[in-house]
């Protein structure tokens, strides 16, 4: 299942910067690891992610460096700066909310989470 253009526009650029957590990677490693970890889900193409990448580098969220790889090839690998490492946290945090708000309303896997804010239904 892919998602709406719309969905994708707010999980595509929390995913990379997720995926970034762990160390630099290049673009073709980022769309294989966002297909493989997320079953097809978040499935982009080079014309998706590369736009993303440079938006990302743009915000001062990612920066990229040429490195050479075990293949001896030339490559762009992006990684993380400490503003994207705090804007990683804080999108973490509102997609946790987000999550918690479709389990309350039985819409997520998981059976009703307890009431946000501990209202009535």
């Amino acid at each position: 299942m892919r998602i709406e253009r719309e969905l994708m526009r707010g999980a595509g650029p929390v995913a990379v910067l997720k995926l970034l957590e762990s160390g630099p990677k290049y673009g073709y490693e980022l769309i294989e690891s966002l297909a493989k970890r997320t079953d097809g889900v978040l499935d982009m193409g080079q014309a998706t992610l590369y736009p993303l990448l440079y938006n990302l580098e743009a915000q001062d969220l990612i920066e990229a460096k040429w490195k050479t790889a075990d293949s001896g090839r030339e490559r762009k690998y992006y990684s993380l700066t400490a503003k994207g490492k705090k804007r990683l946290s804080h999108d973490s945090k509102q997609w946790e909310a987000v999550t918690r708000a479709m389990q309350a309303l039985d819409i997520l896997p998981g059976g009703p989470a307890p009431q946000i804010g501990g209202a009535p239904a």
